[in-house]
Formats: C-alpha cells, structure tokens, sequence
C-alpha cells in the first residue's frame, strides 16, 4: 500500500498533522519507536489519577482557532495554572505578582512594590553602568534588573541553575525576558486567554486527533528507513534532526529530566498542582502532583490516594529523552547546517520541538502544524 504521508512520530505535532492530512482526504501512516502514542503529552492512569508522564503540561492560548479545534475533539477543563514556589520552607505565589512582593517584603500597594524593585537593582545598574555594560550579558544580569536582588537569590538563582545545569552568568538573558512580572494580586502564570487540560487527560486528545488512522507503534524509523521510505510520497519527520543525519556534524545539546513517581496514601498531598523548589540543596526542581490538573475542590478528597512526580533536571547523554535545546550560538551553528541538508531533501518535511531544535509549547504546535500543512498544500 503506498500512502500519501508517512508521519514519523505520534506526538502532538505528528498528530495534528495527520489529523489535518486525514480531513484533507489524504492517506496518512503514523509510526513511533515508543509503546504508546502522544509522545511527551502522554498520560498514564495510575490509582484512578492521569500522571504526566514526561512531566507536566497546560495547554493556553490566545488563538481562538487554536482553542476552538482542540475543544472540537476533546473538552478542556478550568484548570488554571498556579504555581508556588518553596525556598527553605516558606511559600511565594508565581508568576511574581503583588501576592509575592508581600510575601517577600511587606509591601501592599504597586507603588511600594515598584519602589522596592527599583531600590533592589540599583546596585547591579551602577556595576553595569561602571564596567560600559548597556544590555545585560546573561541571566544573573537580566533577572536582577528584572526582578530585583532578594527574588533573584531566593526564586530564581537556584532553581534556574538546577534547571540547566550552569552558574546563572553562564545562562543567556533570553531565558527569564519571558517570565510574567505582574503588579496586580493575580496568580495566573499565563496571560492567554484560554487554558485548561483535556478532560481525561492527554491522551484523549491524541486518540482523537489519530482516529481513523493507521498507527504502528514500537517502530525504530531510522533503523528501518529503506523498507518504510517507500510507503508514502511524502515524509513527515518530527524525531531528532542530528540522529536523522547520523550525528554527521556532532551532536546537538540537550537538557533532559528524570522523574521519581510516588504513591501516597493521602487524599491531598500539597495542595497545589505544581510546587518549585528553588534552593539550591534541594536536588529535584519541582514537585508534581497529578490529581490537581483534573480534580477540584471536593473531587480532590473523593479518591483517598495521590501521585506526585518530583523532577530532577540533567544534561541530556544518548538513550535519555531529549527535553531541551540548548540554543547558545554553538549549538543553534550546528543545527544550521543540519537545516541546510533538511532543506535540500524535497522528499522530508521536517518539523517540531526536535526536529527544529526549538522548546515549542503546544498551542504553537497546533498553530504551527496548521500553517505548514496549509503551506503545503
């Protein structure tokens, strides 16, 4: 049987391809190496609760396109994302908000919390000033003048460097120009419009994205290349782009994440979805627990049992998932010329976090994926 698309990963990427592919009237075969569909979305149920598998994931978005085609294959529920942050026992709201200059400070009105602020970074202004320093070098630079230094050292320094394995002054300043600063008391990390997660967790989501396609899983494309090529006119490729090219230029850098999955036999564990830990000692980066992404207020005590994942960030070696690109200028020069051999393949599309060499949330994969199948077609 020849197909019109071979899609090489059932993630979300791959699935919403096939899915556009399929109401386009085109034949698709969807193949993965792992045993299951959804890739890092993936949900396992364990005690009645859907664990994060690969770690945890909110869908929001703006795009109203966007939120109207997922919810057009599964519901999304309320979940709101609201993260706190544990420094040495005591509790600050996330995103830093009005809640956390007060936990912090004392500080009541926005005037007071901008003052503070603004007293913090005075120091690392003269030094910059001092040294002809006009834009911040790395992230240690960038969160200070952000942030100010007391959130600096307590939620940010460590965490950050346990997140990536280097010293802050190491870490490009990009990393934290994205992280919400609000003076308003609002604990909602993201400004988008919609958020939630599918009711029953991820892999409703994928299931219906996939459904009426043909999926093999347990299925190694690289090592199977020649008897699959041939399948399908085109190919779609969402797996690592070095691999892809047999390492030919070096490999691309990664950071990667281990978890630790915990049964306990309480009904609320922490009272929060997500918890950072964010000194230093503490080894693991966060703590999840799993039953809060899908249940609310009494539901929580209906099941007597939870889950919680705590998460340890690592620099990623081969046979690890591959979780986040390192973008420095040496890694980006690399996957430059990884691109340049993709580019000039008319047989490949080429596209996702892995195969792009580029940390995607998933609205942007969905928008992404509809863009380039319109494109392409």
């Amino acid at each position: 049987m020849k197909y019109d698309y071979l899609i090489v990963g059932a993630g979300l990427y791959g699935a919403t391809f096939a899915h556009l592919a399929k109401k386009a009237g085109k034949t698709c075969l969807v193949i993965d190496r792992r045993p299951h569909i959804g890739g890092n979305i993936y949900c396992e149920n364990v005690e009645g609760i859907n664990v994060h598998k690969y770690g945890a994931h909110i869908f929001h978005t703006s795009n109203k396109k966007v939120w109207d085609f997922v919810n057009s294959i599964v519901e999304f529920n309320r979940y709101t994302n609201s993260p706190v942050a544990n420094y040495k026992g005591d509790y600050f709201n996330l995103p830093f908000n009005m809640n956390t200059f007060y936990q912090m400070w004392g500080v009541k009105t926005p005037a007071e919390a901008k003052a503070k602020i603004e007293e913090q970074k005075q120091d690392a202004v003269e030094k910059m000033k001092a040294a002809g320093i006009e834009e911040p070098r790395n992230l240690e630079e960038q969160a200070i003048l952000l942030i100010g230094k007391d959130i600096y050292e307590k939620l940010i320094k460590g965490y950050t460097e346990k997140q990536w394995g280097r010293p802050a002054t190491e870490i490009p300043a990009f990393i934290i120009k994205r992280l919400p600063v609000r003076f308003v008391y609002d604990n909602n990390y993201f400004n988008d419009k919609y958020q939630g997660i599918p009711i029953g967790g991820y892999n409703k989501l994928i299931e219906g994205l996939l459904e009426g396609t043909e999926v093999q899983c347990n299925i190694d494309f690289l090592s199977n290349k020649e008897q699959y090529e041939d399948l399908a006119d085109k190919i779609l490729f969402t797996g690592a782009i070095d691999e892809f090219f047999g390492y030919k230029f070096g490999k691309l850098a990664y950071r990667t994440i281990s978890f630790e999955h915990e049964v306990h036999e309480v009904s609320n564990y922490q009272g929060n979805a997500v918890i950072n830990y964010t000194e230093a000692e503490v080894p693991y980066t966060r703590i999840i627990e799993h039953k809060h992404f899908e249940m609310f207020g009494e539901e929580v005590e209906k099941n007597p049992k939870t889950i919680i994942s705590k998460e340890y960030s690592t620099e990623w070696k081969e046979g690890m998932e591959p979780y986040y690109p390192i973008n420095d200028a040496e890694n980006n020069a690399l996957y430059q010329q990884y691109k340049a051999l993709a580019d000039q393949n008319e047989k490949y599309i080429f596209g996702g976090r892995l195969a792009e060499y580029k940390y995607y949330d998933m609205a942007p994969v969905v928008e992404l994926v509809m863009e380039k199948f319109k494109n392409h077609l």
